[in-house]
């Protein structure tokens, strides 16, 4: 198995690499939002003095992490694994002695997250001296959002895997990839700190698996959660993390059971 991840990685690692333009572009894209978020959310509390709470500096520091955490932990594999359920060449992976999810579209996520942190990082920089915020890191917990963040793209990747599946039922995915996407970029803290949601939206988003996916290794890395916070976020994540893994398992034996390729 780890020579085939070995394989898998070195066709996918120059795959991306041929694709550079393209890859560039969907990073721009990817940043757009958070960077207005940032300039927005700074210069409002400049002119405020604070946002509950919140000042200029926190606001700036929390999305530049941000950032950094998008990109680690978000997935692309709608994007991979929807065309070929729905034009059929799913068929040719099917036939391979590997799931064709959990290795090449695993490999192929991790590759492209790969490029995507490298170019990342001299807009980071500038976006850094920009804001200038003080980011006050200390090394036990950066040491202990590795797993977090490890833990937060296992889910995403699921989920996001669970939701393609759905194309082999309906050529609807999008639509409803578009929506899930919504629900994530407010639950997981994307668009606003979550401190800022109305109290409701925020016990909903204890519930939901997207805070733990973005929001706390954010706050991880920050410092800003007590040690019973960090405790009960890492158990929900590996609670969504199973269950993940098994809304994925049924919907994928589900879906290759009446899975039929173009012209079979």
């Amino acid at each position: 198995m780890l020579q085939i991840f070995r394989r898998l990685w070195a066709v996918n690692w120059a795959e991306q690499w041929q694709y550079r333009a393209n890859l560039l572009m969907y990073l721009l894209f990817w940043l757009v939002s958070p960077i207005v978020y940032l300039a927005v959310w700074t210069t409002v509390a400049r002119s405020q003095g604070n946002v509950n709470g919140l000042t200029a500096n926190d606001f700036a520091a929390y999305y530049m992490i941000l950032l950094v955490v998008d990109v680690l932990t978000s997935q692309i594999t709608i994007h991979v694994l929807a065309p070929e359920i729905q034009n059929g060449t799913l068929a040719n992976r099917l036939l391979l002695p590997a799931h064709p999810v959990l290795t090449q579209v695993l490999v192929n996520n991790i590759a492209f997250k790969a490029l995507n942190l490298i170019a990342l990082v001299p807009i980071w920089l500038v976006l850094y001296a920009l804001f200038q915020p003080t980011l006050n890191l200390n090394l036990l917990h950066v040491l202990l959002a590795v797993p977090a963040l490890v833990l937060a793209f296992g889910i995403l990747f699921l989920l996001g895997s669970a939701l393609t599946l759905v194309a082999f039922w309906t050529t609807r995915v999008w639509a409803l990839w578009n929506f899930y996407s919504a629900v994530f970029m407010l639950f997981a803290g994307h668009f606003v700190p979550l401190a800022l949601l109305p109290p409701a939206l925020q016990t909903l988003a204890k519930i939901l698996p997207f805070s733990y996916t973005l929001y706390f290794p954010i706050q991880l890395i920050l410092g800003k959660l007590s040690a019973a916070d960090v405790a009960f976020s890492f158990g929900m994540q590996v609670v969504w993390l199973g269950l993940a893994y098994l809304i994925f398992h049924v919907l994928w034996r589900a879906g290759v059971r009446q899975f039929s390729a173009v012209g079979a």
